[in-house]
């Protein structure tokens, strides 16, 4: 896409777009940090085993260039003399790669995570276009590469030609020096030019990784049309729409059931329904309905109305004229005032016993035949 659209793409990329964008093998990487990352692990292997490393490093290059008089009279010996000195050579080094190849894995993963995807793999023919060709040559991502590396390559050459200019006595005079001494101050060149160059490349990845992901999440911004177009593949789903509506009824049903903590009596059938009611006595309002349920919702309101030591009325008549009825935070209807009210004044009758007082007996409260319903809802007198 060319980058005068891009002007228009000003919403952050959505996670389904981020997540095909991974898919495609898009993730946010930067170079610079590996090599850095290489660079300083090498030279820290380097430091530690450095002394034993340039030892065992000159002594094997002075074997090399030894050659007893078996070897010299029988040619065939060469062969197995050259495999001895490249086994060597490669066992010295081995610790050194094996660090930094570590590195390299552990690092190339820290920008954009790790990440295997075949179609990373497969022929874009898009990028044939000569349209897309010159926008990758000179658009705004390959300028930022070109000032990067400029900027990259001055730094690195000026502090090499610094370093340089300060040791070129000692390297005119590496020259004259004997074969220990040499590697030995060789050796101490190079782990201080290492230094230089590590801090360098670690400058550079500490500015480099920020700004690509900062590029990448630019690159994946959408148009407020392409917003719109997500969210209407995605509430058209039935499988999302379904995720949709039990989210919606889970933290529902938790808003409710924080409420039951605040009720004055639960009304069950006792097992299959179950509603709570809040009533202010010195209020003007009619009862309220703070939650209600069936099934496995109304077991969850009784054991929320044990724990917080609410009463438990059973009268399944009412439960189910209540629930069928009566939206929750909403008043009861009116044709159950009374009924309400009987049950209303035993549970606060029972709060107010003392020693001596005669309780209240239970009541058996009527529904007026508009308010008889069944199991299902139904009016058992229409």
């Amino acid at each position: 896409m060319s980058e005068s659209d891009s002007s228009e793409k000003t919403e952050e990329a959505t996670a389904k777009k981020l997540r095909k964008a991974r898919e495609d093998g898009q993730v946010a990487r930067s170079n610079e940090l590996p090599a850095a990352a290489v660079t300083i692990s090498a030279m820290f292997v380097l430091l530690m085993i450095g002394g034993v490393w340039v030892a065992r490093l000159t002594t094997q290059f002075a074997a090399g260039f030894t050659i007893d008089r078996k070897t010299l009279d029988s040619p065939n010996l060469l062969p197995l003399v050259f495999a001895q000195q490249m086994g060597d050579g490669l066992l010295l080094i081995l610790p050194l790669l094996l660090v930094t190849a570590v590195v390299a894995i552990l690092a190339s993963g820290a920008t954009g995570g790790y990440l295997f995807s075949a179609k990373s793999f497969l022929p874009d023919f898009k990028k044939l276009s000569l349209g897309a060709g010159f926008t990758r040559m000179f658009g705004t991502r390959a300028m930022v590469e070109l000032l990067k590396s400029i900027a990259k390559f001055s730094l690195i050459t000026t502090v090499l030609w610094i370093l340089i200019t300060k040791h070129l006595n000692e390297l005119l005079i590496m020259g004259q020096m004997s074969l220990e001494p040499a590697l030995t101050a060789a050796g101490l060149l190079i782990a201080e030019s290492a230094v230089w160059l590590s801090l360098c490349l670690l400058f550079i990845a500490l500015i480099d990784a920020p700004y690509q992901r900062y590029a990448f999440m630019k690159r994946m911004r959408m148009t407020k049309q392409e917003i719109k177009d997500e969210m209407k593949d995605m509430e058209g789903s039935p499988e999302i729409k379904g995720k949709i509506r039990q989210r919606q009824r889970e933290m529902s049903n938790a808003r409710m059931m924080q409420k039951v903590k605040d009720a004055d009596v639960v009304i069950t059938n006792p097992e299959h329904f179950a509603v709570a009611l809040s009533y202010d006595p010195g209020g003007d309002g009619a009862p309220i309905l703070l939650a209600k349920g069936t099934d496995h919702m109304a077991a969850k309101i009784r054991e929320e109305a044990k724990a917080n030591g609410i009463e438990i009325f059973a009268s399944p008549a009412l439960a189910r004229a209540i629930y069928y009825t009566t939206k929750t935070d909403h008043f009861i209807p009116e044709a159950l005032y009374f009924s309400v009210a009987q049950v209303l004044a035993y549970v606060f009758n029972l709060a107010q016993i003392r020693p001596g007082v005669q309780p209240m007996q239970k009541p058996s409260p009527k529904l007026p035949p508009s308010m008889q319903f069944d199991v299902d809802g139904k009016l058992t007198n229409p």
